[in-house]
């Protein structure tokens, strides 16, 4: 009898869950057809492009280089007997920074000073002796060219000698050091990077529209990206004659470095052009551009639809780009919820 009881609640109980699992199901399944008629549409907050007064001054970036910059290569032959400076030193042009042994070309040059005086005494009494008819014209030319080679052949033992002292060809900082006391140097044997900050170029790129506000010699604030917020006063000194391939012209600007010499070469930084003209330009919200500045595009909202349009920028200030073509005056942008749109989606705009 008990066992019998036990079968029945059993079946009791898997007949309700079974119950409950069915309701669950058509639960689910009433969700879901809910949130797909939802889905139909994704909501968006759109903006209108629009016609407004944009102040031509504008902002370029682009990376600091050095005023000047050279790898030191060796011109002479021999060990390295003193290195004198080292990377991150500071150097003077004209100060020493290695000796390399002199001993071979020092004895070349005692040689050929020597030979020089005795070519030279050779000429005055050639001279002399020509002066009596008691030699030929062509003995007198005979000393006199082995007067002149004597005296070129000192000229060069004196250039080798030299060149063992290797000294800075620019005032600046040592970047790079390649070789070290017993190094044996051949010829064009690379010694040393330097490196002159104390003024930088910041090199930039400007539009067609910008550049025309440009000239050589203008003034320009400059700030590095990754420094403090602290201004330096730049100048323009180059301006190119042609654009390139993405129709921008590079423009050279000369800054000073400061008197720590803050700013380093390669450093990102950004110029700030000022213009007193205003100039009508349509203006789109910086958060409405789909992907980055230089491959930039829009939703705009047509027929309750989403379309991709690329576009072209200008002028890109904190908050606003201008919008050079893809879009007109009046077209309804999405400015928020690009995130789940895609092409020809539908579109609910939030009120």
């Amino acid at each position: 009898m008990k066992k019998l009881i036990y079968i029945v609640l059993v079946v009791v109980v898997l007949v309700a869950i079974g119950f409950k699992l069915m309701s669950n199901k058509e639960d689910m399944a009433a969700n879901a057809a809910v949130a797909e008629i939802k889905s139909d549409a994704i909501p968006v907050a759109v903006t209108e492009v629009k016609t407004a007064k944009l102040d031509k001054s504008f902002t370029a970036q682009g990376n600091f280089a050095p005023i000047q910059s050279l790898t030191l290569m060796s011109e002479t032959t021999g060990q390295v007997q003193r290195v004198l400076k080292r990377k991150g030193d500071r150097v003077k042009a004209g100060e020493l920074l290695l000796q390399v042994e002199s001993n071979t070309m020092a004895a070349d040059l005692a040689t050929a000073q020597t030979n020089a005086e005795k070519a030279k005494r050779d000429l005055q009494r050639f001279e002399n002796l020509a002066a009596g008819d008691a030699i030929t014209q062509r003995q007198l030319e005979d000393a006199r060219l082995a007067a002149k080679s004597t005296q070129a052949q000192l000229v060069a033992a004196r250039q080798r000698v030299t060149k063992t002292r290797i000294t800075a060809p620019i005032s600046g900082e040592i970047n790079e050091i390649y070789v070290e006391v017993g190094s044996y140097l051949g010829m064009a044997t690379k010694l040393y990077d330097i490196v002159n900050v104390d003024k930088l170029k910041l090199k930039v790129k400007a539009s067609e529209s910008e550049v025309l506000l440009i000239s050589k010699g203008d003034k320009v604030k400059v700030k590095a990206d990754a420094g403090n917020g602290q201004e330096y006063e730049g100048t323009v000194t180059a301006i190119a004659a042609q654009a390139d391939p993405t129709l921008k012209f590079d423009v050279e600007i000369e800054v000073k470095n400061a008197a720590d010499n803050n700013l380093r070469a390669g450093m990102y930084g950004t110029a700030s052009f000022e213009a007193e003209e205003q100039r009508d330009a349509l203006l789109l919200p910086r958060e409405a551009i789909v992907g980055s500045i230089q491959n930039p595009s829009v939703f705009v909202v047509q027929d309750g639809k989403a379309v991709t349009r690329k576009v072209k920028v200008g002028v890109v200030t904190q908050d606003q780009v201008e919008i050079l073509d893809g879009v007109k005056a009046g077209d309804q942008i999405v400015r928020s919820g690009q995130i789940n749109l895609r092409e020809g989606i539908k579109v609910s705009v939030l009120k």
